[in-house]
């Protein structure tokens, strides 16, 4: 599996890079995590306001951080 947190670097980008380190750690997953912050590549998943989360190619949510619980339930329903 891959997960992708797309952003600039902005503190929510770097928040929800956090988030998502503490969980895939908490469940145990193996899991390749990128931080992309191309914005023509962000651009390129469709997605105009960051931080998003992209899991194997796929764009999950954007725009917001959501809870630990919440990227928890994310990262389980799409291995």
């Amino acid at each position: 599996m891959e997960i992708k947190v797309l952003g600039t670097g902005c503190p929510k980008c770097k928040t929800l890079e956090k988030a998502t380190r503490d969980v895939v750690q908490e469940l145990k997953l193996q899991v390749d995590i990128v931080k992309e912050e191309d914005i023509m590549k962000i651009m390129g998943y469709g997605v105009m306001h960051t931080p998003g989360l992209v899991i194997n190619e796929k764009v999950v949510f954007s725009g917001r951080v959501p809870s630990k619980e919440e990227i928890k339930k994310i990262i389980t329903q799409n291995q």
